[in-house]
């Protein structure tokens, strides 16, 4: 072999350093992605079930009710979907809504929910950010409904990871989609507040209450007035004097020849 040929020939630790860096890097990959799985499968667990049933069992039952943002599941019928819109406004519900007073029993939950949601994070794939208020509306509902709907958040995201750990890599944005046309088409055809007839309602039937009130109590006043005055005016007529004016046509009447 010539100097030139044995110069354009690559020596075996060329090419045999990367080739076992890239079967390394296989591995290694290998492992995490199993890694993740099994932590996506196990991550939600009983305890965390138990701990918001804790929540809800320790709320006080009361009709005041809270506005929070959530998705709308007569939009979004898809399950898998769902729960990928739901997961991510249930991490904005605990930090803005949901508030306990700090070092307490419940407060520690919601701190202990926060990191699972956190952890929970690598088991989602993110959709197209401009879609985030998809799907996605304004409920009037009392703590303990609230606290409800993100027991079944967790409870139905645990069933499904374990089944599937990669089950919600699926992409949603055409669902999302059309829930934005949905809600374009909503607008066109409702563009007054959809909580306005109901606040309506609630301040008209007072209203009309306040009114029939008055006008009852007036008519029984008239009423009543009305009453008093017929015996007075029997009595000033029953004790008329002999001399006036009605005693003396009756007794003309009575002197006038036959």
């Amino acid at each position: 072999m010539t100097a030139r040929g044995a110069a354009r020939r690559c020596p075996p630790t060329t090419w045999l350093g990367p080739l076992l860096l890239l079967l390394a890097c296989l591995l290694v990959s290998r492992s995490t992605t199993e890694e993740v799985s099994e932590n996506c499968s196990h991550m939600i667990g009983n305890g965390h079930l138990q701990f918001l049933q804790q929540l809800i069992d320790s709320q006080m039952e009361t009709s005041c009710q809270i506005a929070f943002e959530f998705v709308d599941q007569e939009q979004l019928n898809d399950p898998v979907c769902y729960l990928k819109k739901a997961f991510l406004l249930v991490q904005d519900i605990m930090e803005d809504t949901m508030r306990f007073k700090d070092n307490t029993p419940n407060a520690n939950v919601i701190v202990q929910l926060q990191e699972l949601s956190l952890r929970l994070r690598s088991c989602f794939t993110r959709d197209y950010e401009e879609q985030d208020k998809a799907c996605v509306r304004t409920f009037y509902e009392t703590p303990l409904q609230l606290l409800e709907k993100i027991k079944n958040v967790f409870n139905e995201t645990k069933n499904l990871l374990k089944k599937d750990w990669n089950i919600f890599s699926k992409n949603c944005n055409n669902s999302f989609a059309k829930c934005s046309s949905q809600g374009r088409e909503r607008q066109h055809k409702e563009p007054s507040d959809p909580q306005l007839p109901g606040f309506v309602f609630r301040l008209l039937v007072p209203s009309v209450i306040l009114v029939l009130l008055a006008v009852g109590g007036l008519l029984f006043y008239r009423r009543r007035r009305r009453s008093h005055r017929e015996p007075q005016t029997v009595d000033s007529l029953m004790e008329q004097p002999e001399g006036s004016p009605l005693t003396q046509d009756e007794d003309r009447q009575v002197e006038l020849p036959v």
